[in-house]
């Protein structure tokens, strides 16, 4: 009996302290599992806030953005346009800088073409002792006729049909601004009959421009650069024209044609060829420096037609300064091709430039009349003296274009 009170209390004992630890761990669980709880709630909570706020400054500064209130977006964009804005007063100052540069060596060119004539004894043009003359006004174009001793009959035939006479010329110079003049030079025998005919015949007329060269047909090269440098330092234009006498030109288009391009500073208007480089002796156009352009079979470089060019007022400045060191090639127009190599000059091939006697009247009747034409077999009219009427007549822009 004993026995058993003893063993039942002990087993009692070992059961209520068990409990008491069991309760004692309960709660503590509880309490560390409601502390974990809490912490894993406030931590989400503090980073949905923190992504919020940065979204919510995303999104005001895209807002901004779009609606162009960026503040530096319009820092740069001011800064940006006053820059550009700089470059272009810049690039204005620089153009002006330039023309005045050029204006001073054509009068520089001027001043040491008289100087040489003087120094060397050779006879002085009337208008070269007073270049400051070129000044005084600025022309369209000046028309230089290149003519020879033994064309009177050539040149009566353009003035009888598009070269304007008299006052009708004069009145083109003063309202219009176009020169027009037959270019020509001397005689090998300075003041013979030939030069004495000529004398009379601009008394007459008055429509020559003298050029101190001596004329002769090997000598073309040279002429067209006399009279290049010549035409610049008389008188100031925008374009300066070379054109032969057997061919028909009908002016007003030719004025009109040239002022398309008269914001161009080096321009070289003409119908553009490239033929071959003729090597066998005796024939026409024989080039004596064939070998300099290669080959025997090589073509020239690209240049115009010599029955009419033009050239702009830089680049006869720049013919009328460096005339003395630029080459020369049997062929004229070859020549003046040459010395626009390696300058940044425009090439424009404009085929109006040399249109068929044949083809200009019925382009004429279609209302796209020529600027020039002649008859590509003989190098300009055939028969120009005869037939230089009825060309007219037929592809001429009409009494009233002008």
């Amino acid at each position: 009996m004993g026995w058993k009170s003893k063993g039942g209390f002990k087993a009692n004992s070992k059961s209520t302290v068990t409990k008491g630890w069991a309760l004692l761990l309960c709660i503590g669980c509880f309490c560390a599992g409601m502390l974990f709880s809490d912490r894993m709630w406030n931590v989400p909570e503090a980073k949905d806030k923190t992504i919020a706020r940065a979204t919510g400054v995303k999104d005001e500064r895209l807002e901004l953005i779009s609606e162009g209130c960026d503040p530096i977006g319009n820092d740069v964009k001011r800064e940006l346009k006053d820059i550009l804005g700089e470059v272009a007063r810049t690039h204005n100052a620089v153009q002006t800088l330039d023309k005045k540069i050029s204006n001073l060596e054509m009068e520089l060119a001027a001043t040491r073409a008289v100087q040489e004539s003087i120094i060397n004894g050779s006879p002085i043009s009337g208008d070269l002792k007073i270049p400051e003359a070129s000044g005084k006004r600025r022309y369209l174009m000046v028309v230089g006729i290149n003519t020879a001793f033994s064309s009177r009959k050539r040149r009566d035939s353009v003035r009888a049909t598009w070269m304007p006479q008299g006052g009708e010329r004069k009145k083109l110079e003063d309202e219009k601004g176009i020169i027009m003049r037959f270019v020509i030079g001397h005689s090998a025998t300075s003041g013979g009959i030939l030069d004495r005919a000529i004398d009379a015949e601009d008394r007459k007329h008055g429509d020559f421009l003298r050029l101190e060269h001596v004329e002769g047909y090997l000598e073309l090269s040279a002429k067209t650069k006399t009279y290049f440098a010549t035409a610049a330092v008389l008188w100031d234009a925008d374009f300066y024209v070379k054109v032969d006498d057997d061919v028909h030109v009908n002016i007003a288009t030719l004025g009109a044609t040239l002022a398309r391009h008269r914001t161009k500073p080096r321009v070289y208007i003409g119908c553009m060829k490239s033929g071959p480089v003729l090597a066998q002796k005796g024939v026409r156009y024989h080039e004596p420096e064939y070998w300099k352009f290669g080959v025997e079979g090589n073509k020239y470089f690209r240049h115009a037609t010599g029955q009419l060019y033009a050239i702009s007022k830089d680049l006869a400045s720049y013919i009328s300064i460096n005339q003395h060191v630029l080459h020369k090639y049997a062929n004229e127009d070859v020549s003046l091709g040459s010395w626009f190599i390696g300058l940044d000059v425009e090439h424009i091939d404009d085929r109006s430039l040399c249109c068929g006697t044949a083809d200009c009247e019925w382009k004429a009747q279609a209302g796209n009349v020529c600027v020039a034409s002649f008859d590509w077999p003989c190098s300009g009219i055939c028969k120009s003296v005869e037939r230089m009427r009825d060309v007219h007549r037929r592809c001429g822009e009409g009494k009233n274009a002008l």
